[in-house]
């Protein structure tokens, strides 16, 4: 796991820094391979804005959020990041799945014996 935060237009600090590396660093036990993120911490006007850019393995995922406060912009943009990883992972997992879902399997099965005449009485 690779974080690397950066500052423009603003003073860093450590408790800043540490932070955003312990609530960005806790989105990796989403991601299967290993996480390379980077953060990017600006002041514009009054605003704070936290910019965070994740890559893991063929997995892109970017987020930007704006408060008044540097903590809750990271806190903001960490919530919109792991609901897209979410999104990202059930998507895939549907795609390997593939198979019919249950209801759609009994009713090809129904179909078919109706086509081959089983699944009716016999003839008297």
């Amino acid at each position: 796991m690779n974080i690397t935060i950066s500052f423009r237009q603003m003073d860093g600090t450590e408790a800043v820094k540490q932070h955003a590396q312990e609530k960005i660093a806790k989105l990796q036990k989403f991601l299967r391979t290993a996480m390379k993120a980077q953060v990017t911490l600006s002041v514009e006007g009054k605003d704070h804005v936290a910019d965070v850019q994740i890559s893991a393995g063929s997995t892109r995922i970017r987020g930007s959020e704006r408060s008044e406060d540097i903590y809750s912009s990271i806190d903001l943009v960490v919530d919109k990041l792991e609901r897209q990883i979410r999104s990202v992972k059930g998507a895939s997992a549907a795609k390997k799945r593939g198979g019919m879902k249950a209801s759609e399997f009994v009713a090809v099965a129904a179909e078919e014996a109706a086509k081959s005449g089983r699944g009716q009485p016999p003839p008297t």
